[in-house]
């Protein structure tokens, strides 16, 4: 079974050559809100995502699961 999406976003945070900090600011991601989604305690909003994903570079695939 695959990790969920927001598991998927903290290990691709994590595994960046980019710090916190640069992520923070260049997606307008307050530091405490990053750090309780990095932590688990928290979401981010859809837009917050968005920026995400561009700076790390991610492609994200919804597909529907068969059966």
């Amino acid at each position: 079974m695959a990790k969920p999406l927001s598991d998927q976003i903290r290990d691709a945070v994590r595994s960046s050559k980019i710090s916190r900090n640069r992520i923070c600011r260049e997606t307008e991601i307050d530091k405490g809100s990053m750090s309780k989604f990095m932590a688990g305690d928290r979401g981010l909003s859809l837009a917050a995502l968005d920026k995400l994903a561009a700076l790390l570079r991610l492609r994200i695939v919804v597909e529907r699961k068969e059966g």
